[in-house]
């Protein structure tokens, strides 16, 4: 299977700008993930799609590969749909977001994986379990529920489930890592917005409501996105005292 690794980087933040060229032990942050996915072993390329030039120019002067994309995207799929229009030759295309230098590139490969044997899957993303309460309530901590087969039933920013009785069912932390088939990607990207979708303010749910079924892997690695300058110190800290390379 022929499969494609795209990094979407957008320039500006509102709370961290320059995001993807925030230094980390070294190295810019867009870089960083980079080198984490390209460790992938499923991986046949990776790219970082960007809408700015100097975050192409980083990649390029660290040996990468970048795709300048538009600026007015309305959504990363959409950013992510104009990568996959320019690489017919992919079958598969995992999406990783560029705020996250702590890849484990496990959880590529798992993704991947989810496809093999299964002609019918469009889409696959991931979670982990959340059990600090603060973090639950957190509503930027996006909830997914699934069935007994590994399907979401649902993504919400809000509590999911709702605990009225204590049945010891776990939280789950969706984690923003996607894989599509390509023609399924370039077709989900065409679809107009949806109700859900906009009332939560979560892409994923566009497929839900149109029918589509997303496989959701679960890992027991951590994630620490990137959004703040705290964020960036702590990921900084994890490096220093770390093996990441």
């Amino acid at each position: 299977m022929n499969i494609l690794c795209v990094i979407p980087a957008r320039y500006a933040s509102t709370r961290l700008p320059g995001k993807p060229l925030a230094d980390i032990a070294g190295k810019p942050m867009i870089c960083r993930v980079y080198d984490r996915a390209v460790q992938a072993a499923c991986v046949s390329e990776v790219v970082v799609a960007t809408d700015d030039s100097r975050v192409k120019q980083a990649v390029e002067a660290h040996g990468g590969r970048a795709m300048m994309t538009a600026k007015d995207h309305p959504t990363g799929t959409d950013r992510l749909a104009e990568v996959a229009a320019a690489y017919p030759a992919v079958d598969l295309i995992i999406n990783v977001q560029g705020d996250e230098p702590l890849l484990e590139p496990a959880v590529i490969d798992q993704l991947a994986a989810a496809f093999d044997g299964d002609e019918e899957l469009s889409m696959a993303t991931v979670m982990t379990e959340m059990t600090d309460v603060q973090e639950q309530a957190n509503p930027n901590n996006v909830k997914v529920v699934t069935d007994k087969q590994g399907y979401a039933l649902y993504f919400s920013r809000s509590l999911l489930p709702y605990p009225r009785y204590q049945k010891g069912v776990p939280v789950y932390k969706h984690i923003g890592i996607y894989a599509y088939r390509r023609n399924f990607l370039l077709k989900y990207a065409a679809m107009p917005p949806t109700p859900l979708e906009e009332t939560e303010a979560l892409e994923q749910l566009r497929a839900l409501e149109n029918g589509y079924r997303i496989k959701v892997i679960k890992t027991e690695h951590r994630f620490v996105g990137v959004d703040t300058a705290e964020d960036l110190a702590l990921v900084n800290k994890i490096y220093q005292q770390g093996d990441f390379k």
